[in-house]
C-alpha cells in the first residue's frame, strides 16, 4: 500500500507550486490542504512548529518543511522521472542556482514592499540579478539542465508566473523580454511543459491577491513617513 502524502500549501505561493510541480512530476498520489496564513490550523503548527509556514510535505506521517529540502525529498524519495541530473558536477552546478535563487529572491520582493527611491533601488537590483540568470545560469540552453527539466527549473518557476503579476501590482516594470530573450524563452519552455501546463496557478487571484497587499503596504508607508 502507498503510504500516505500530504502537502499543506496555499495556492498563492510559488513555494508551494514547486512542491505540486515537482510531485506531479514523479506521478506521486497526494492530498492537498489549503491553509489560511491568517488563520492556521493545528496540523501546520504541529508539522513545522519552529517557522509555522508553508509548504509541509507529510509523507507517512512524518514532515518535511522548507520547499527546496521538500523538493530534494521527493527527488530522493521517488527516483522515477529523476530532475536531478546523474553527473555530480551537473548536480552540484543545479544545487548552485537553486541556492542563488534563493539567496536572491528577497530582492525581488523588495520591489514589492517599498516605495519611492527605495523601491527603484530594489527594481534596479533586481535587473541585476536576472541579468546573471540569463548569461551565466541559463544561456541558450532550453532548460536549466539542458533539453529536459530539472528542480532548477522548478525553484525558479516563480519567475514564470509570480515574477509578472508582482511588478504589476508594485507598478514597475523588473522584466522586459527584449531585455532578457533567452529567459523569456525559458518561460515558454517551461509553460509549455505538460505538467506545468496542467497545474498553473490562477493569474486573475494573484494579481487580486498581491494589488490588495500592495494597497496595504503602501498606505503603511506613506503613514510612516507623516
Amino acid at each position: 500500500m502507498e503510504e500516505q502524502v500530504k502537502l499543506l500549501g496555499t495556492s498563492r505561493s510559488p513555494f508551494s507550486y514547486r512542491v505540486v510541480w515537482a510531485l506531479k512530476h514523479k506521478g506521486i498520489n497526494y492530498e492537498y490542504i489549503e491553509e489560511d496564513l491568517f488563520n492556521k490550523s493545528h496540523d501546520l503548527l504541529t508539522y513545522n512548529p519552529i517557522y509555522k509556514m508553508i509548504p509541509v510535505l507529510v509523507h507517512a506521517g512524518k514532515p518535511v518543511v522548507e520547499s527546496t529540502v521538500i523538493l530534494e525529498y521527493i527527488e530522493e524519495t521517488w527516483p522515477q522521472n529523476p530532475l536531478f541530473p546523474k553527473d555530480p558536477h551537473d548536480k552540484a552546478e543545479a544545487r548552485f542556482w537553486i541556492k542563488f535563487g534563493e539567496d536572491k529572491s528577497p530582492d525581488f520582493f523588495q520591489i514589492f514592499h517599498t516605495i519611492g527611491e527605495e523601491q527603484a533601488k530594489a527594481t534596479e537590483n533586481a535587473k541585476e540579478v536576472l541579468k546573471i540568470i540569463e548569461q551565466q545560469g541559463l544561456g541558450e540552453k532550453k532548460f536549466f539542465g539542458g533539453n529536459t527539466i530539472g528542480l532548477t527549473d522548478i525553484a525558479f518557476g516563480w519567475i514564470a508566473f509570480w515574477l509578472e503579476v508582482i511588478q504589476e501590482a508594485a507598478g514597475v516594470k523588473v522584466f522586459q523580454p527584449d531585455d532578457f530573450p533567452c529567459l523569456q524563452s525559458w518561460i515558454n519552455n517551461f509553460k509549455q511543459f505538460p505538467v506545468i501546463k496542467e497545474n498553473i496557478p490562477d493569474r486573475d487571484a494573484l494579481l487580486d491577491h498581491f494589488k490588495r497587499r500592495r494597497e496595504m503596504v503602501v498606505a503603511s508607508k506613506s503613514a510612516a513617513q507623516y
